[in-house]
């Protein structure tokens, strides 16, 4: 059994895990507690937020994210990757800043507007 709290939303439920019992989960206070429980123990995934250089007059940087779930364990290969990348402005919410990160099928993807 293990125990967790859910961060799905702010509620913050205290889940327990049955990992003999076919990841039965309970304590949530909704399906995607349930979800996450089982996730967790099986594939834990997260999304990343974080920043990248830019070239403008306007910013130094501009937020970034992953545009979907990645592996908790290449959470520090895809900061290292991001550490790497300058963009350029003009950059608009939703631009493509790295495309497959590491082969992931996930994106990094620019959440504010830098103008140049």
């Amino acid at each position: 059994m293990t125990d967790l709290i859910c961060i799905v939303c702010p509620k913050g439920c205290h889940l327990k895990v049955d990992e003999e019992n076919g990841y039965k989960v309970t304590g949530n206070g909704c399906p995607r507690g349930a979800v996450y429980g089982e996730k967790e123990l099986v594939n834990p995934t997260r999304v990343i937020t974080s920043t990248v250089r830019v070239e403008a007059e306007t910013a130094r940087r501009v937020p970034v994210k992953t545009n979907g779930d990645i592996p908790k364990g290449k959470i520090y290969d895809i900061m290292d990757e991001l550490t790497k990348v300058t963009a350029k402005a003009p950059v608009n919410v939703g631009d493509v800043i790295i495309k497959d990160v590491l082969g992931l099928g996930v994106d990094i993807v620019a959440t504010k507007k830098v103008t140049a």
